[in-house]
């Protein structure tokens, strides 16, 4: 993999509209911390919408532009990082269905997530082939990118793993091209003499003796040369690891905490079951939402003690406060030296505090939408300039490029 693919990140979001606290939290944070440390693409995962949406086409457009006016709004932006629209980017499809020639069926079965949401989602007809390979979708929105990293918690990781798979099928397939090691030593001497050295050298200790720093000076030092087309680029960076040429590069996770935010009735945050508080939420609606919102139950009156672990405020103040106010709330709770109207206090202002910034920044937005749209064409324009070099060579060692 080269240096280029380590320090790139992929990473995509089903369009469900306007988003919710326990979302920014979840990943949205994230990614606005990410694009400053990589080179980051983060794009709406409209076709992802359809394998479980396919009946209500109606929604997806309206969710895609008020989802990337939060993305906005909370940070994100297209000087940083690239915004686009998946299917604003063919390409995905295409690799996906040329992944899905190689990709045997047993492997999408056992994704853990397939049956999974097959339960969860049984008031649908989820019988299609959209629903059970969208996990090869997935990797293709990946792969296509050769990308190093993607943000996921550890309930995604099986989803990794299945891309590195198929990028590694793929590579064993159509990377071992006849005379090979022929071409690839052809390709070592247009590197110059001192280059050429420096990465046989390189290439031998990583090979003979395991040495992983010398693995990655000969990867940078193959990302420095400008006299090497992608064909021979990926040829050496396959014969340096002694296989064969590395046209798809295997990703790997980069693990991130997701904190489970309940929602206003202690359950999981989420819009089906109704308990969210928008990211953008007016600040009485935030106040109101958790006035009402349910405590400890064996507290009865404002003189009993409570207990902080069978309180659903106490778990959002566990995701969303500082550590002081967490302590502050623990002890009063437990020796009532507080009421649960005391105990929501720091939240609501905190919560209102972290969200005024939002809804300022995407009132310019709402105001001018073509902005939202403009922005979402140069990113999908900048996207599919570093898709279409990667079909360029999976076309090649497909046998379907027809130059």
């Amino acid at each position: 993999m080269s240096n280029d693919s380590e320090q790139r990140v992929v990473s995509g979001m089903r369009p469900t509209g306007r988003m919710h606290i326990g979302q920014y939290h979840g990943a949205l944070k994230n990614w606005v911390q990410l694009q400053h440390q990589y080179e980051c693409l983060f794009f709406v995962a409209d076709w992802h919408a359809l394998t479980t949406h396919y009946q209500q086409p109606e929604i997806i457009e309206r969710n895609t532009l008020d989802m990337v006016v939060d993305w906005l709004a909370a940070g994100l932006s297209p000087g940083a990082a690239t915004i686009f629209v998946q299917s604003r980017v063919p390409e995905h499809a295409e690799l996906h269905l040329l992944l899905s020639m190689i990709t045997p069926i047993s492997w999408l079965e056992r994704v853990p997530s397939y049956k999974d949401q097959q339960q969860k989602l049984n008031d649908r007809d989820l019988s299609t082939y959209g629903f059970l390979g969208y996990p090869l979708l997935q990797s293709a929105d990946v792969l296509i990118y050769r990308a190093g990293k993607v943000p996921v918690g550890a309930d995604q990781v099986a989803h990794i793993e299945l891309m590195r798979e198929v990028a590694r099928r793929f590579n064993h397939i159509y990377g071992k091209e006849p005379g090979f090691e022929e071409h690839a030593r052809a390709a070592v001497r247009k590197m110059g003499r001192k280059a050429a050295r420096l990465y046989r050298e390189a290439r031998r200790d990583y090979l003979e003796r395991g040495d992983r720093e010398a693995l990655e000076r000969a990867r940078a030092l193959l990302s420095e040369q400008p006299n090497l087309s992608i064909g021979d680029r990926e040829r050496l960076f396959g014969y340096l690891e002694g296989g064969g040429r590395i046209i798809l590069a295997e990703t790997q996770a980069l693990l991130t905490e997701t904190p489970l935010i309940p929602g206003i009735d202690g359950d999981k945050m989420s819009k089906s079951y109704g308990n969210t508080i928008g990211l953008r939420e007016a600040p009485s609606e935030v106040e109101r939402k958790l006035r009402t919102m349910p405590t400890d139950p064996a507290r009865v009156r404002r003189s009993d003690p409570g207990n902080p672990d069978n309180c659903p405020v106490f778990a959002l103040h566990q995701a969303l406060s500082e550590e002081s106010v967490r302590t502050w709330a623990a002890t009063n709770c437990r020796s009532a030296g507080i009421g649960c109207v005391d105990c929501k206090g720091p939240l609501i202002d905190a919560i209102i505090k972290e969200q005024a910034p939002f809804r300022e920044r995407a009132e310019q937005y709402e105001r001018d939408p073509n902005t939202v749209r403009a922005i979402i064409a140069e990113g999908s324009e900048a996207a599919r300039d570093v898709a279409r070099d990667t079909m360029e060579a999976v076309r090649a060692a497909v046998g379907v490029s027809h130059r």
